[in-house]
């Protein structure tokens, strides 16, 4: 169950009670505000309060560059302005809180941007719930033959199977035993602080996340991406959606100029401009590493 009984009731009566308001509300944000938005099998994101809009970018903007931005002749063509010139500032005027509910690997994997602030669900003041996160068979992969942090091939078959039931078997046990240290029916129980060191990785816990829209950008550039770890990317798409409800906008500049546009090194533009006179550049005469290569092919395959 992604969400408690209790938690959905809290979203209910918040969403019953409409305040009337004075500052700027994003309308497509609004009409999701509170709601669960399920990731992977137990886990969700959802939005419990946010600050500023397309226009706040717009406002601050205007407010640090004074009558040059007169040229600009709309909101959009200043915002587009800021992404593609990295004027990050006026992207920090936008916040948001997320609640989100996510296993423990990704969260220690999402705590590394370090430019949020974080409250956690407290493992040493209340009982985590029976709930773990078990891949989907399509999601179970071996190691990748080129790659150090990626998966390669697909498991199928018996192989597929054995690892889920390791999966499901050992987080079963490791919770059992978990509520069997805790538990003061016969005994002097364990402190709920001690007692979690034996639960595994893939158990969900719960934090609320506040980040501005600049380090939010920064994060999504980079767990969005391909290449990141599927778990914590399955995240990066539902806020991706839940941010192009709120800064339209500024979401649609973010992905021309971020998602899916690329930066070029020094030596790899010079490759280009190479090439683009006529050229044939080899590998040999680049000045490229092979990997540099690989990478520079890659983005126009």
């Amino acid at each position: 169950m992604p969400l408690s009984p209790d938690q959905q009731s809290e979203i209910d009566e918040a969403r019953a009670k409409p305040r009337e308001t004075l500052r700027c509300v994003a309308p497509g944000l609004e009409a999701a505000l509170y709601t669960a938005h399920p990731v992977l099998d137990h886990g969700f994101v959802r939005v419990i309060d946010y600050m500023g809009d397309d226009s706040a970018i717009c406002q601050a903007a205007r407010v640090s560059y004074g009558r040059g931005t007169k040229s600009v002749s709309n909101d959009e063509g200043l915002i587009r302005y800021l992404m593609r010139h990295w004027h990050s500032t006026p992207f920090e005027m936008c916040e948001i809180k997320l609640h989100v509910k996510l296993p423990i690997f990704v969260a220690r994997q999402w705590i590394r941007h370090r430019t949020a602030n974080v409250n956690e669900y407290s493992a040493r003041y209340s009982i985590l719930d029976r709930e773990f996160y078990i891949p989907a068979p399509e999601h179970l992969a071996a190691q990748s033959d080129i790659n150090r942090q990626g998966r390669g091939t697909t498991l199928e078959g018996e192989t597929a199977a054995r690892v889920l039931e390791i999966l499901k078997a050992d987080s079963a046990r490791a919770y059992d035993n978990y509520l069997t240290m805790i538990s003061d029916e016969g005994q002097q129980g364990l402190a709920r602080e001690l007692a979690r060191m034996n639960l595994p990785a893939n158990i969900y816990t719960q934090w609320y996340w506040k980040t501005d829209l600049h380090n939010l950008f920064h994060f999504l550039r980079l767990r969005a991406d391909a290449h990141a770890q599927y778990e914590i990317r399955a995240y990066a798409d539902v806020i991706g959606q839940i941010v192009a409800q709120w800064v339209p906008i500024a979401w649609r500049a973010f992905s021309d100029y971020r998602l899916g546009g690329a930066q070029l090194s020094a030596p790899e533009l010079a490759v280009l401009r190479r090439m683009l006179k006529g050229e044939s550049v080899s590998e040999e005469g680049s000045g490229l590493s092979a990997r540099e290569w690989r990478e520079f092919h890659a983005l126009f395959d």
